[in-house]
């Protein structure tokens, strides 16, 4: 979606940066500090999937566009460019906020052309990040999926998730919910340098805690798994053994994936955190945005068999679509050139 394509009542004009009117904020909060939110009112929120993708579900919601949560390897990234954003900077701190997101969710819902079909949210950018904890945009969407009984799945690394623990059980009594919580790693060092604005892995694994406690089945994307950073035999055992713990459902792992915008992105990070390691990336990376099938296949296995040593197994078929694809853009854009399972 361009901003061209938006319709707003915002008093502040950015020509050069939008083409379009859209109201401007800054909040003096530490939470908030350096972030811009550019406030739309979208024409519409619930977008289809391009059919030729395959992709395991068919529309989506996405409230925000950019996402605080800063995790340097993010495929999102590419998407700020059709917003004429840059993927880096710009992508962590300018966010875009679809405020009518809900009401506007509502009257699609109960369109007459809606046929209650699944509706997956955090495929684009989380829809549990920080800016979640002012606009509140997450409990009137809900709301309406629960009124209008629409199944529905949610991918996140916020525990913000857990303000509206009441609404998804109310949901889940009277839909199909599926809700899957993003850890890659445990390891605390790794966390703080490449998912800055996220909460630890541990909240996130509190998470599956809670949820699994009161009735909401939640599983783990075990994503990124980070070639040569976090994925020794012991980190991926570490890692396995901690979902476990929480009582994850199930246990999906999916290597570190470098595409257009996240790519550079990534790289100058890691030239400036591990430089040594920038040559095996290149490498490894040589063939294009995914890494080699026979790596791709030594994580999955590995994982899969110390899930099953910890009486967990793999995402099975019947839960598969509650797991988020993420294509190369918005899937309102364009169709994605692969339908390999990647993360937030």
């Amino acid at each position: 979606m361009r901003w061209e394509n938006l319709s707003n009542d915002g008093t502040v004009e950015h020509p050069a940066l939008f083409g379009t009117n859209v109201v401007t904020r800054t909040f003096d909060t530490p939470e908030f500090r350096g972030i811009t939110f550019h406030e739309v009112r979208a024409r519409s929120v619930v977008n289809r999937v391009p059919g030729a993708s395959r992709m395991p579900f068919e529309w989506t919601v996405n409230p925000y566009r950019g996402c605080s949560h800063a995790c340097v390897y993010c495929f999102a990234r590419g998407t700020h460019r059709y917003l004429d954003l840059d993927t880096g900077a710009d992508f962590d701190s300018q966010i875009v906020v679809k405020v009518n997101a809900p009401e506007l969710l509502r009257k699609e819902l109960g369109a007459r052309r809606w046929r209650g079909d699944h509706i997956a949210m955090g495929t684009n950018v989380d829809c549990y990040q920080r800016a979640e904890g002012r606009y509140k945009l997450m409990p009137g969407i809900l709301t309406a999926l629960r009124d209008y009984a629409n199944p529905f799945s949610i991918l996140t690394k916020g525990t913000l998730i857990l303000r509206d623990l009441d609404l998804l059980r109310s949901a889940a009594a009277v839909a199909d919910v599926g809700v899957s919580v993003s850890v890659g790693f445990t390891d605390e060092e790794l966390w703080r340098t490449v998912e800055p604005g996220t909460p630890a892995p541990e909240r996130r694994l509190d998470v599956v805690r809670t949820l699994s406690r009161h009735g909401i089945p939640c599983g783990v994307l075990m994503a990124p798994v980070i070639p040569f950073l976090g994925d020794s035999p012991a980190q991926l055992r570490t890692t396995v053994r901690a979902i476990a713990a929480a009582g994850a459902t199930s246990v999906t792992p999916l290597a570190l994936h470098l595409r257009p915008g996240a790519r550079e992105w990534y790289m100058g990070w890691l030239g400036e955190h591990h430089p040594h390691l920038v040559r095996h990336y290149e490498a490894l990376y040589a063939d294009g945005a995914y890494a080699p099938k026979w790596y791709q296949r030594r994580i999955t296995r590995q994982v899969h068999e110390l899930a099953a040593e910890y009486g967990i197994g793999p995402t099975s078929p019947g839960t598969a679509r509650r797991v988020e694809v993420h294509p190369e853009r918005s899937p309102e854009q364009d169709t994605p050139p692969s339908t390999q399972l990647t993360l937030l």
